[in-house]
């Protein structure tokens, strides 16, 4: 088996701090910011706030459901926050970085998963990236947006 890689990123009009505490706020903020229909339901178990926050997330692709349960890390408090999927190991990023003195942000949203083997795998290979950087893309303008509002 492989391992796939998706990446998007986006420059917000917003400080990272601001960013970051919408990112790590899994009761109210972060599930805003998912896009529909693909984050179907988010549901948290523990926590809520940044690391140690465990939930469970239903997701809709391509007319396939796909269950996760997720462990949030902060790696870099502040400025990477990992949720881990307990159930697969696959491994999704939010990394900030600060641009003009931290009045706006670079956030890169990345994934990395492994690919089934033979011809289920190729076609992974082919379809997944290109699919979870749109999904990437419109999760960082909801986030912008909803930066933008507050």
């Amino acid at each position: 088996m492989s391992n796939i890689h998706a990446e998007a990123s986006a420059v917000i009009e917003a400080p990272s701090a601001q960013i970051y505490a919408i990112l790590a706020d899994y009761h109210q903020a972060h599930p805003a910011i998912l896009p529909k229909p693909y984050f179907a339901e988010i549901h948290v178990e523990e926590g809520g706030r940044g690391a140690g926050t465990i939930f469970r997330l239903r997701m809709n692709v391509l007319g396939r459901e796909q269950l996760f349960r997720e462990v949030v890390t902060e790696p870099e408090p502040g400025r990477l926050l990992v949720e881990t999927d307990l159930y697969t190991g696959q491994a999704s990023s939010f990394r900030l970085e600060p641009l003009d003195g931290g009045q706006r942000t670079r956030v890169t949203i990345a994934t990395d998963f492994k690919a089934s083997p033979g011809l289920a795998g190729v076609m992974e290979r082919l379809l997944n990236p290109p699919i979870t950087r749109r999904i990437f893309q419109q999760e960082l303008r909801n986030l912008a947006e909803y930066a933008g509002r507050q």
